[in-house]
């Protein structure tokens, strides 16, 4: 057991004022962390301890799935990220050592970084160690600090610069048994929030900067989340907002036949879809084509949506490109033959069609059939545009934001777009950084052959909060029994009183025995500051010693979920606080 007079739980009355969000200003108020800068938190006793049971339960799950523990430097040779596959992709949100004795305003990379993940350390390790495919499959896992340069660190641990994370590292032999890695790990993560107590809805996601064929996200829906989760009760499908698609558009739509010829018309001043939209042309958003231009690894491309529809961006990165970005101005006219708001794909009246790395449609234009676009002349369009005859589309694609009551792609029943904390994220990787690395094996008949490859993270400083987000009321936090910094607090209403304190050390040992740590609150403070720090920390299992109650051979019994405070005799108090702990617990 424990005693508050010999630990430090600093808790507030009031709320700092940089506290954003409600399990922000618990983890401040509570005494969990202290804030040091920007993004940056010192753990607490009690929050500490919390982190340590977190930690634990990942551990224990990953160990169940055949994951190995180690440790990897948080120092890395920016060689290594530099013979990688991402380096230009995550150069930016990467924390860099100067190069020792450097002056001021060197040009040339930094010598080492800071790692945000490491991939670019275990593939060369692997690759060193692993040779042959009797020693496959592995999965190498550490629960260890990152670092991310945040350009804004907000909601206390959600969006920090330094953080705890778990990250797990799979290789095998074939692509099956990646796929089969994969699902253990995602069997893993299930059952590590559902020990910590958290709902999560497991989605499907985008692999971004990490790269790989397909991914997964574990979100916690709250009201504050980061993301948003598109997903539909009816038949289970859930994608975060990056990867979510609709069924908006039928499987067996066919084209449209052209209605006329295509036809310039002036249109001075305009260059919004709302502006064409609006009298005197009244050409509605949805019967109108967008052009967007993007530069992809230093080459134009064309994006055409539904001028109702926005642009998901992110979906962009099933093209392939390493980097892209929104072209600007003087990029787009010697190539379009117009400024942005004339802009149009139909083939012909591009004045430079062969500097494009190409022109993607999202199939959602198919819905226009025939339609208005630009004319790639400023201050004209171009009206009865036909998609199959007029357009000159390289290739099709997903690239729309989807919206709250389209039809599920499943079901065809509305979709709902709620938001979420993304705490767990697995990406099946495949070769992508085996090949950068050569990290290679031998099979039975002495082939060579590149290593299949899965990462799979675990926000474990960011699940903390997440706990705290989803599980509080007006009065505190509501630890889960799990992951309670303390699960049973004894608080001791006359800590002067000798026969007051050796019950409350009674109960205490009768709780510890039966499994539970056990916090005795024994500062001499008065008892409403004493109740209102109990429902503040939120330890599960309240027991209540002194004053009338100890007169009257009673203590108070009450669980930080509930309302009620049952009465128990002294004499059986110890017989049923261990079957509450044992029950608490799941051993009963």
């Amino acid at each position: 057991m424990k005693f508050w007079s010999q630990t430090f739980i600093p808790t507030l009355k009031e709320t700092p004022s940089d506290a954003e969000i409600t399990s922000h200003k618990l983890l401040l108020r509570a005494g969990l962390v202290r804030k040091l800068g920007g993004g940056l938190y010192t753990f607490m006793p009690a929050g500490l301890r919390v982190l340590q049971k977190i930690s634990q339960l990942c551990r224990e799950e990953m160990d169940r799935e055949g994951g190995i523990e180690l440790a990897m430097p948080h120092v890395h040779p920016v060689e290594n990220w530099e013979q990688g596959p991402r380096w230009p992709a995550a150069r930016e949100i990467m924390y860099r050592v100067d190069h020792a004795g450097a002056g001021k305003g060197r040009s040339k990379e930094p010598e080492f970084v800071l790692g945000p993940t490491h991939e670019e350390v275990i593939t060369p390790l692997v690759k060193s160690e692993i040779t042959s495919y009797r020693d496959l499959p592995k999965n190498f896992y550490q629960i260890t600090t990152k670092f991310r340069n945040e350009i804004r660190p907000r909601y206390g641990l959600m969006r920090a610069r330094e953080f705890i994370m778990k990250d797990a590292y799979s290789f095998d032999a074939t692509d099956e048994g990646a796929v089969e890695s994969y699902h253990k790990m995602k069997r893993a993560y299930t059952a590590f929030f559902n020990r910590c107590g958290l709902k999560t809805i497991s989605v499907e996601a985008d692999t971004g900067v990490m790269g790989g064929s397909f991914s997964h996200e574990f979100m916690v829906p709250a009201p504050i989340g980061d993301d948003d989760v598109v997903y539909c009760d009816a038949s289970g499908y859930a994608a975060n907002r990056e990867k979510a698609t609709s069924g908006i558009v039928p499987a067996d739509l066919a084209d449209a036949a052209p209605v006329g010829a295509l036809e310039e018309f002036a249109t001075p001043g305009v260059v919004t879809i709302a502006a064409l939209a609006a009298a005197p042309y009244g050409v509605p958003a949805d019967q109108q084509f967008k052009t967007l231009v993007y530069m992809g690894d230093g080459k134009p491309f064309l994006v055409i949506l539904r001028g109702s529809d926005d642009l998901e961006e992110a979906k962009l990165g099933a093209l392939g490109f390493q980097l892209w970005r929104t072209a600007t101005p003087e990029e787009i006219e010697p190539v379009m033959g117009a400024k942005p708001g004339s802009l149009g794909a139909v083939a012909g009246t591009i004045r430079n069609p062969t500097a494009l790395a190409g022109v993607f449609a999202d199939h959602a234009i198919k819905l226009v059939g025939n339609g208005t676009t630009g004319a790639n002349k400023d201050g004209f369009h171009l009206r009865r545009v036909n998609v199959a005859r007029d357009l000159a589309i390289t290739s099709w694609g997903d690239f729309r934001r989807v919206r709250e009551g389209e039809p599920c792609p499943k079901s065809g029943q509305p979709l709902k777009i709620a938001r979420a904390i993304e705490v767990g994220h697995v990406f099946k990787l495949g070769t992508k950084y085996s090949d950068k690395f050569g990290a290679v094996f031998t099979d039975a008949n002495k082939q060579s052959h590149p290593m299949v490859m899965g990462c799979y993270g675990i926000g474990i400083s960011r699940t903390l909060q997440a706990v705290i987000e989803q599980s509080n009321d007006a009065d505190g936090i509501i630890w889960p029994w799990s992951v309670a910094p303390w699960q049973v607090l004894v608080v001791n209403l006359d800590p002067q009183d000798a026969a007051a304190s050796e019950m409350a050390k009674k109960l205490a040992a009768a709780a510890e025995a039966a499994g539970a740590d056990v916090l005795v609150d024994d500062r001499a403070e008065r008892p409403g500051v004493k109740f209102k720090d109990a429902d503040l920390i939120g330890l599960p299992l309240r027991l209540t010693v002194g004053g009338r109650g100890l007169k009257e051979g009673i203590v108070e019994m009450k669980w930080r979920a509930g309302k009620d405070v049952k009465k128990i005799p002294l004499a059986d108090a110890e017989q049923i606080i261990a079957q509450a702990v044992r029950t608490a617990a799941g051993l009963a």
